[in-house]
């Protein structure tokens, strides 16, 4: 039987998007302010962000012919523009595709191509790796434009497409809004090649209801640390879309510690929606204690597993909870959620409204279990993608016939409906007839004082046609690598888990690898382990 979220379902908008942000659920005054920029203090009001949405869809449409459908792409870190020209492409009827201001142009190419963008938004600092990209994707150089007040190399500012008239907004039937493209974001590529995740307007709204329903204590008096990337679906969703809808105020950044520290001091921030990483980093580097954070209330992390050594450390030094959520780009992203006023050790949460779970058997059977169960996570509701663009394979492999998204995710469920995260599924080691999780082992060696950061694999061994546990393990500053800290270690957690589960091998590593969000990258490390170990 699935279970049901605690709460009861909610009716939700089948609207756009933009039709749903700007219908004001809360009322807010146009000149509220909601974006602040944290390096020049520049604001951008509610009214500023409708003005100026309308005025580039204008551009969009008549002065480069952007037509709905057309797919527009930003290539940029955190910008106090980036709502400007999302809201702004939404309206003009386009697709938003953000991408990842890392990306090599091969990297940024393969996703222009894939979405089929027609125009580019680029931060300065990412322009020449545009042009690049545009140029392998076909795309004309006219069709390039800058996060800037100035043109640069003959590229203009995106401030040209302005016009002094205001478009009126694209609008979707309940059937459109359900089936219409409002978002193309890719998937972070923690097991294999990213795909582009299909969002609907329907999509977005819905799970901004649902959130809703979890973060009663954001409001318009709210100051939130946006420094989490606006390209990655938490960022999108929580940072830019929930936060208009909500009327609070977020100070953008792109994370750096210091200035992190300095812009919760400074702007009585009293709500952080950031990722373990930043947690590790608050909790390990003194820079963070010259800072007043009096005013943070509430962290909320979310993208990547927080251990519950982590956790236990960052409330001990700041007083502050930590609530979770939990979630992928396919289901916009939250399906599971803490409650602000009931936080349960080690629980991802319970699930948000109009959402069902089935805990499903990871063999061959896929039997539906129970409470206390683990199994794969099968997820349903509005919230969950339209599909893989151009990719109906992948799409039918994880959404099958009666709507459930098989999430690849190990979890299980209590009797309250606490659900608690286990592990990937891909990420399994299969020792003999045991398997086991490696975010499991990982969290023991969290425990050890002489580590900071670990990542478990598992690798093959051939005379034995079994997996062994490997751990890559990050050692705390001024700790001395050395063989005997290594049988140290695996004896310390021999002492904590089952005869099957301990550790075989340890090596030491100067940084996990780990993608944005902060997941670690475990399929770098196998490919790694392959060259480095034989057994």
């Amino acid at each position: 039987m699935p279970f049901r979220s605690n709460f009861p379902d909610i009716d939700v908008k089948k609207i756009g998007i933009y039709q749903f942000i700007t219908s004001n659920p809360y009322g807010i005054d146009d000149d509220k302010v909601i974006f602040i920029d944290g390096l020049t203090d520049k604001k951008l009001t509610f009214g500023q962000l409708k003005a100026n949405s309308k005025k580039l869809a204008f551009g969009l449409k008549n002065e480069i012919k952007f037509k709905r459908g057309d797919v527009l792409v930003i290539y940029s870190p955190n910008h106090i523009d980036y709502p400007v020209v999302i809201y702004g492409t939404i309206a003009a009827g386009g697709i938003v595709s953000p991408a990842n201001p890392k990306y090599t142009s091969e990297e940024l190419a393969s996703q222009l191509i894939d979405c089929g963008a027609s125009v580019i938004i680029s931060h300065p600092s990412c322009l020449k790796e545009a042009i690049k990209a545009a140029d392998a994707a076909n795309i004309h150089k006219s069709k390039i434009f800058l996060f800037d007040e100035n043109e640069i190399s003959g590229f203009q500012p995106f401030l040209s497409l302005f016009s002094d008239q205001e478009i009126k907004p694209e609008e979707y039937t309940p059937e459109e809004a359900k089936s219409t493209t409002a978002y193309l974001c890719y998937s972070s590529g923690t097991s294999g090649r990213s795909k582009g995740v299909e969002i609907t307007h329907f999509n977005m709204t819905s799970n901004l209801m649902q959130m809703d329903v979890f973060e009663d204590q954001i409001n318009h008096k709210s100051i939130l640390i946006g420094s989490h990337p606006f390209f990655h679906i938490y960022g999108l969703t929580f940072l830019i879309n929930f936060i208009i809808m909500k009327g609070a105020s977020c100070v953008i950044i792109n994370f750096e510690l210091d200035l992190f520290c300095r812009i919760i001091q400074d702007y009585k921030v009293d709500i952080a929606p950031i990722v373990p990483p930043i947690i590790l980093l608050l909790v390990n580097n003194p820079i963070a204690r010259n800072y007043n954070f009096e005013s943070l209330k509430l962290v909320i992390s979310s993208a990547a597993p927080l251990s519950r050594q982590l956790r236990k450390r960052f409330v001990e030094i700041y007083k502050t909870p930590i609530k979770q959520g939990y979630g992928l780009t396919e289901t916009t992203p939250f399906a599971i959620m803490s409650k602000t006023d009931n936080i349960v050790e080690d629980s991802i949460g319970i699930l948000v409204p109009n959402v069902e779970c089935k805990i499903v058997s990871n063999d061959k059977d896929k039997k539906e279990l129970g409470h206390n169960e683990p199994g794969e996570l099968y997820i349903r509701g509005p919230n969950i993608m339209k599909g893989y663009l151009n990719n109906k394979e992948a799409t039918s492999e994880c959404i099958d016939s009666d709507g459930w998204f098989h999430t690849g995710d190990l979890g299980k469920v209590d009797l309250q409906g606490n659900f608690f995260f286990i592990d990937r599924l891909n990420d399994l080691i299969s020792y003999k007839k045991h398997q086991i999780a490696p975010s499991e082992l990982e969290s023991v060696l969290l425990e050890h004082s002489s580590i900071e950061e670990s990542a478990v694999i598992g690798i093959h061994s051939e005379e034995q046609e079994t997996e062994y546990p490997l751990a890559y393990v990050k050692l705390e500053r001024n700790k001395i690598q050395s063989d005997q800290l290594k049988e140290e270690i695996k004896n310390f957690v021999s002492q904590r888990v089952a005869a099957h589960k301990k550790l075989r091998y340890i090596h030491f590593i100067d940084e996990i690898p780990k993608n944005s969000p902060g997941k670690s990258l475990r399929r770098l490390l196998k490919e790694r382990a392959k060259n480095e170990f034989s057994i």
